[in-house]
């Protein structure tokens, strides 16, 4: 089964880290976020990748032309013009590497994908969020249901701790943060059925996946969630990329399962 990851965007709101490559390139432990993801799915049995490219998606080609150089010790003869890679630390990957438009939106970069994935059901997430989700259950959870798209639904941690108080002042109760128990929101890890090109008809280069796409699956009753309330993680901005450095670095990097 083939997986596709959306690294595309211009990643604008991380722009510390992305004027000089694309975001799913924003490394995490001297890895990029997109081979933690790419590990992740390779953990249970999904090596088969499709990649959808835009915004300095030449970073991301050269990453994978030249992964074992990236990965393995090398020996360099300059004298007589020869290399060796020792000991190589190579990774079961296939990967295929798209080129789906600078700006194109997400929708648009999925229904250019379509000839690469045929008729088969399908995996689909973004190239910035990475998660401790078991995925074998979301696919086993996709079949039973019978529809054509499953959703991974979580729940934001709150930003903040808050107080419960009376109209005097007096604090009743403090809470220290938590997840927001209220909202699921739309946290990638898709499963789609082939059948969910049939909602992205016309020209979709400026139309976003969650956007029309998901709303037509939804009054179609087509879009099941899967509600998962373990980790969950985007890097949309530096503190995120900072904070999911610090929980690799400390050995608490949950999505970590390989």
């Amino acid at each position: 089964m083939k997986v596709v990851i959306f690294a595309g965007g211009l990643g604008t709101r991380i722009s510390e880290e992305t004027d000089i490559r694309p975001k799913p390139m924003v490394e995490i432990g001297g890895k990029p976020i997109l081979w933690h993801i790419m590990k992740m799915y390779s953990h249970y049995g999904f090596n088969d990748f499709v990649i959808c490219l835009g915004y300095k998606g030449y970073v991301i080609k050269e990453y994978f032309m030249n992964y074992f150089l990236h990965n393995s010790d090398i020996s360099i003869d300059l004298g007589n013009n020869k290399m060796e890679i020792l000991g190589t630390k190579s990774d079961n990957f296939k990967v295929t590497l798209v080129d789906t438009g600078l700006n194109t939106k997400t929708a648009g970069r999925l229904q250019q994908i379509k000839k690469y994935v045929g008729t088969e059901t399908f995996m689909l997430t973004y190239g910035d969020g990475v998660c401790d989700v078991d995925i074998s259950k979301l696919l086993e959870f996709h079949k039973s249901h019978q529809k054509i798209a499953t959703v991974t639904a979580i729940q934001l941690d709150a930003r903040f701790g808050g107080m419960d108080m009376s109209n005097t002042g007096q604090v009743l109760s403090f809470k220290e943060k938590s997840k927001d128990e209220g909202k699921w929101i739309n946290g990638g890890f898709f499963v789609l059925n082939a059948e969910v090109f049939d909602v992205l008809e016309g020209d979709m280069s400026n139309m976003m996946w969650e956007d029309e796409p998901l709303e037509k699956l939804t009054k179609s009753g087509e879009l099941v969630a899967y509600q998962y309330d373990g980790f969950w993680k985007c890097m949309d901005a530096l503190r995120d990329k900072i904070e999911l450095e610090e929980l690799w670095q400390s050995g608490q990097a949950k999505w970590k399962k390989w």
